[in-house]
């Protein structure tokens, strides 16, 4: 039975991280004005850490929503017109890279370095806090946990970066080598596995948990080509027999819904006026006008915004689905509008919008309270599928874990002997990959992982080059710091 995780109110500095709700625990929020202060009690020792988890979850505003956004729209599935995308999304979506051009690259770089600082105030100071051991333990290593999350997004986004792991180190300076980068994320995680708690058994819902840990690994090792390491750790993830695929994939990502065995790690979302934690998608993905949606009831709430910019999936990618695919049940394809018309989105009339943060009853204005998966145990199964693909070619587990997440999506099963090659199947994976995981910040790694971001890119007209499977270090991080280089192409 799907476990129901109860949301507390922890104060100001927890706000824009975790749910609120009605509780008994209300701690004082305490001020970077009064460092002293800080370590006296569990509860100011948590508004630290929970301003970590904030900070690298980063969902304030529209924060967020933008980042996924552009993410996405620089691969083959979706790409944004009208509104103030040059503002965030363009810098990205026609790879013109440059460091200066996004407010994103302050999301994708500072967000993560607030994270890692928090942690590294938590570690430094932890042993003379005024807690008890288990507690110091725990905070420890969720704050270790929190670090290495911080450095696996920034490397992926930048590759290697100052690796920042106390707070009296100098202020400049140079980045690590991609030894030293791969080491400390892989080391931290392994090494808080045994201090988190079960998942499931977290002291609040959005907190760090043993899954999360292993989950973070899976994908590390996926992404850095550790094939025997990935399938490894996926398998220790399916061992603990806590996690399954959600049954109904329409529902899987609606409030109502969180919480349940499929998400592995999460940004948790609450919708509020003020957007502190808020995802702001939908803002995007409704169409000009929209109204309703007969099929399924939605209508336009009353305080919902509907922004200029506009969210659109590429037509190439909406007609890959097969017609019984579950998945592109989160796809509408047609609406009608504040004057009653029935307006045809489907190819090639316009373009179909991705609906998969599905409003519910948690409705703020323009913020809705949808929780961003991060890793899904469905990206578990097909991890391990593609490493031991990688590593053995096709075989038939690999073959089972797929139809695993082929047959919530009402899809028949594949049949090993119509892969003749590990190439062969490695598309499949891919092709399934995008099918289970638009919109989801998911698919530039992927295609990088596959040697296919840049070429797909290029097809479709961008002036991509293949360092720019990697963003450009951002000018005022290079300002700021003399001793930083650029990332070479830039």
């Amino acid at each position: 039975m799907m476990k129901v995780f109860k949301k507390i109110c922890l104060g100001l500095a927890l706000s824009t991280m975790l749910v609120q709700c009605e509780s008994s625990l209300d701690p004082e929020v305490f001020s970077e004005a009064a460092p002293d202060q800080l370590f006296s009690s569990l509860d100011g020792t948590l508004s630290i850490l929970y301003g970590a988890y904030s900070n690298v979850a980063a969902v304030n505003t529209n924060d967020a929503a933008d980042a996924l956004v552009a993410e996405e729209s620089m691969t083959d599935v979706m790409f944004t017109t009208a509104g103030a995308i040059d503002v965030w999304a363009t810098n990205f979506m026609d790879f013109i890279l440059d460091g200066v051009g996004s407010r994103l690259y302050s999301v994708y770089w500072n967000k993560p370095y607030q994270g890692i600082r928090n942690a590294n105030n938590i570690l430094d100071n932890i042993e003379d806090a005024n807690l008890t051991e288990a507690q110091k333990t725990l905070i420890a290593a969720e704050a270790r946990f929190v670090r290495a999350w911080g450095y696996n997004n920034l490397y992926f986004d930048f590759g290697p970066t100052p690796l920042r792991t106390s707070t009296s180190q100098e202020l400049e300076l140079p980045k690590a080598s991609e030894e030293e980068m791969l080491t400390f994320i892989e080391t931290e995680l392994l090494a808080v596995i045994p201090d988190l708690p079960d998942p499931g058994e977290e002291e609040l819902y959005g907190r760090a948990h043993k899954g999360a840990a292993m989950g973070l690994l899976t994908k590390f090792y996926l992404n850095t080509g550790q094939w025997q390491k990935s399938a490894d750790m996926a398998q220790d993830i399916i061992d603990l027999q806590y996690y399954e695929l959600f049954p109904d994939y329409f529902g899987l990502f609606q409030v109502a819904n969180e919480g349940n065995r499929e998400l592995v790690w999460i940004r948790p979302g609450k919708a509020d006026l003020d957007r502190t934690a808020g995802i702001s998608i939908m803002n995007y993905a409704y169409p000009p006008n929209f109204a309703s949606h007969p099929p399924t009831g939605l209508t336009f709430c009353e305080g919902c915004r509907n922004f200029a910019t506009q969210l659109r999936m590429r037509n190439d990618f909406y007609n890959s689905f097969a017609a019984d695919d579950r998945r592109a049940s989160l796809i509408i394809t047609e609406y009608v509008n504040s004057n009653g018309e029935t307006i045809d989105l489907s190819p090639p009339n316009d373009n179909p919008r991705p609906f998969k943060y599905w409003p519910a009853d948690d409705i703020a204005g323009p913020s809705y309270g949808n929780d961003i998966p991060v890793i899904r145990y469905a990206d578990i199964l097909l991890a391990r599928a593609e490493a031991l693909n990688r590593l053995n070619g096709p075989n038939q587990e690999s073959i089972d874990l797929i139809n695993e997440v082929r047959e919530r999506a009402g899809l028949d099963d594949l049949v090993l002997t119509d892969f003749g090659s590990a190439e062969a199947l490695n598309e499949a994976i891919l092709i399934e990959r995008g099918w289970e995981f638009y919109l989801e910040g998911i698919r530039r790694d992927d295609l990088i992982r596959h040697g296919e971001f840049i070429s797909r890119a290029q097809e479709r007209g961008n002036p991509a080059q293949p360092h720019h499977v990697r963003y450009p270090i951002p000018q005022f991080a290079l300002d700021a710091n003399p001793v930083l280089e650029q990332n070479d192409g830039y």
